[in-house]
C-alpha cells in the first residue's frame, strides 16, 4: 500500500517550542542523531520528476505531550505554540520555497497523552490536510458498528483531495480491523461524489447499498465489518432581511366616490410603529387601513441564538469541588426540564471523560461523535484547554435584540437570561455534596461581555479580564480569541462564553 501519511517520533528535543531544534540539527550533529523535520520532508517529497523532487508537502501536524501544551496555555496563553507554528512556517518557506509553487504552508500543533515531555511527533503526506478557518466542509463521514449509533469520523473540506481512515489516519472508536488496513476517501471536486476505496484491496469487501458502505474483512473467522456513510453538507443560505416598503397606489383599488377621501386626515403610522420613522417613507402617503396606498413586508429582527453548549474541562475547576456535569435531553431532544427523565444523558467527569447514557446503557464517547440525531463536535486546539466538546442543540433558542442598545451578558445580567439554560445547580455534581451554586459559576463571569447591534455587525466588549471569549465563524470554525479591545463580530458568526455558543444574527 502506498504511504499516504508519513509520521515519525523525533528523538528528545531540549525545547519542543524551539522551531530550529525541530527543523534541523546544527552542524555535524546531523550524522549522530535521528533525522529532524527538514530531513524528513526532503527524503519524502510530494512529487518527483525522475529522481529530482519538484514538489514538497506543505501541511504538517506536530504532536506534543499534552502536559507541555497545557503548561504553555497556562503560563503564556499559548504564545509559545503560536510562535512555533509561525517560525516553522517561515523556515519551511525559506528552505523549500522553490518546491512550493502555489501551495500554502500550514502547520498545526496538537497535544497527545501518548508522548512523553520532550518528544515531538510529526505527520505529513498525501492524506494530511489542514483547512483554513473560512473553508467550508463539503462532506461529513460517519461510521457505525451496527447501523444504530453513528459516530463522526472526519470532515472532507472543499479543497481536500484525500482522507485516510484507519491505519495512520483518522481514528474510529468502533474500528474492528486493527492495523491490517485502511479506508481511503478520494475527493474529485464538488461536482463528483466521494470515492471510497479499501486498502489493501484483497483484504476487504466494500459494497454500497442505500447510501451506506459495508466494509467486511476477508481475513480471519470473525469477518469483522464496519458501516460507513458519506453525507453531503448543505450550505445554509442566509435569507436577506426584508424592509418596509411603500408602493404606488393601485389604480384598480376601489375608492369612495372614485376619489381619495381628503376629508379624512392621513393616519400617521410612524406613531404606531417606530420602524416606520425616518425619511424613507413619507407619512402623508398613508391613510386609514381600509384605503392604504402602502403594503408592507415583515422586517427580520436582530437577535441572539443559542446554538450549542460548550462542555467544559472540569479538571480546570477542581478547586470548586465539581466532579461532574450532566446534561439531559428528552425524547424530543430538547433540554430536559427539572423532574423529567431524560432520553439521552451526556456527562463530563472530573478527568474530562465524556459518556453518553441511553436506553442501551452507558458508554464512553470521544468527540466528534453522533448519538442518534445529537451531534457532538470536537473543539479547536485553541479552545481545547477549556472545553472537551461542543454539544449541538437540535432545538436552538433565540432572543431578539434592539439595534443601538448596549446590552450585557453574564451571570448577573437579566438580558439573554433565557439563553443561559444551565443556570441551575442541578447540572453540576460536587464531591462535597449538594450545593446551590449554578453551573454557570464555572467559566462565566457575573458580567462577561457587552454587545451592541449595529447595521452591519455587532460590537463586542469583554467586561471581565478573566472571561475567555472565542470568535467562531458561521460554520463554527475557530477565528480568534477576544482581548480587551472592542471587537466587531460579523452577522451570522458565533461567540463562545462560558458554556454557551451564541450566534449573533442581523
Amino acid at each position: 500500500m502506498p504511504v499516504y501519511v508519513q509520521h515519525e517520533v523525533l528523538g528528545k528535543v531540549n525545547d519542543v517550542f524551539n522551531a530550529e531544534a525541530i527543523w534541523q540539527a546544527p552542524g555535524l550533529a546531523l550524522f549522530s542523531r535521528r533525522p529532524l523535520l527538514r530531513d524528513l520532508l526532503e527524503r519524502s517529497p510530494r512529487e518527483l520528476r525522475g529522481r529530482a523532487p519538484v514538489r514538497c508537502f506543505s501541511h504538517i501536524t506536530l504532536m506534543l505531550a499534552q502536559e507541555e501544551l497545557d503548561d504553555d496555555r497556562h503560563l503564556t496563553r499559548g504564545a509559545r505554540q503560536r510562535d512555533l507554528t509561525e517560525s516553522l512556517t517561515a523556515l519551511h518557506r525559506k528552505d523549500f520555497g522553490d518546491l512550493l509553487g502555489n501551495d500554502d504552508v500550514r502547520y498545526d500543533v496538537v497535544g497527545t497523552e501518548a508522548l512523553e515531555p520532550g518528544e515531538v511527533e510529526v505527520k505529513f503526506g498525501h492524506a494530511v490536510y489542514l483547512p483554513v478557518a473560512s473553508e467550508r466542509v463539503l462532506y461529513k463521514v460517519l461510521a457505525s458498528a451496527d447501523g444504530t449509533a453513528w459516530e463522526s469520523v472526519c470532515p472532507m473540506y472543499l479543497n481536500q483531495r484525500l482522507a485516510l481512515i484507519g491505519q495512520d489516519g483518522h481514528t474510529v472508536p468502533c474500528w474492528p480491523f486493527g492495523a491490517e488496513g485502511a479506508i481511503l476517501l478520494v475527493n474529485d471536486g464538488p461536482e463528483a461524489p466521494i470515492e471510497v476505496q479499501v486498502r489493501p484491496r484483497n483484504a476487504f469487501d466494500c459494497t454500497l447499498e442505500d447510501d451506506v458502505y459495508t466494509i467486511t474483512s476477508k481475513r480471519g473467522p470473525s469477518q469483522a465489518s464496519l458501516l460507513l456513510k458519506v453525507e453531503r453538507v448543505q450550505v445554509p443560505v442566509k435569507p436577506k432581511a426584508a424592509v418596509w416598503q411603500a408602493r404606488a397606489p393601485d389604480p384598480s383599488f376601489p375608492r369612495q366616490g372614485g376619489t381619495r377621501r381628503e376629508s379624512m386626515p392621513p393616519m400617521n403610522r410612524s406613531a404606531m410603529d417606530p420602524r416606520l420613522r425616518g425619511d424613507d417613507v413619507a407619512v402623508d402617503d398613508f391613510t386609514a387601513v381600509a384605503e392604504s396606498d402602502a403594503t408592507f413586508a415583515p422586517v427580520m429582527r436582530q437577535g441572539v441564538t443559542l446554538v450549542a453548549l460548550a462542555l467544559p474541562r472540569l479538571s480546570r475547576y477542581r478547586e470548586t469541588g465539581a466532579t461532574g456535569m450532566e446534561i439531559g435531553l428528552d425524547h424530543s431532544l430538547a433540554l430536559c426540564a427539572a423532574g423529567i427523565d431524560p432520553a439521552i444523558r451526556l456527562s463530563v467527569d472530573a478527568d474530562d471523560h465524556l459518556h453518553a447514557v441511553t436506553s442501551t446503557g452507558r458508554e464512553a464517547i470521544t468527540a466528534p461523535a453522533s448519538i442518534g440525531k445529537v451531534e457532538l463536535l470536537a473543539v479547536a486546539p485553541a479552545m481545547a484547554d477549556r472545553y472537551c466538546a461542543t454539544l449541538m442543540l437540535p432545538h436552538p433558542a433565540s432572543v431578539p435584540v434592539t439595534q443601538g442598545a448596549r446590552l450585557v451578558f453574564g451571570r448577573s445580567a437579566p438580558m439573554l437570561s433565557n439563553l443561559r439554560v444551565l443556570d441551575s445547580p442541578r447540572f453540576l455534581q460536587r464531591g462535597d455534596g449538594p450545593d446551590n451554586a449554578s453551573a454557570d459559576r464555572i467559566g462565566l463571569s457575573r458580567s462577561a461581555f457587552s454587545f451592541e447591534a449595529g447595521p452591519d455587525s455587532f460590537t463586542i466588549g469583554r467586561l471581565s479580564a478573566t472571561q475567555a471569549l472565542y470568535h467562531l465563524d458561521q460554520n463554527l470554525a475557530f477565528v480568534a480569541s477576544l482581548a480587551d479591545q472592542p471587537y466587531l463580530l460579523p452577522p451570522g458568526h458565533h461567540l463562545v462564553a462560558g458554556h454557551y455558543v451564541l450566534r449573533f444574527d442581523a
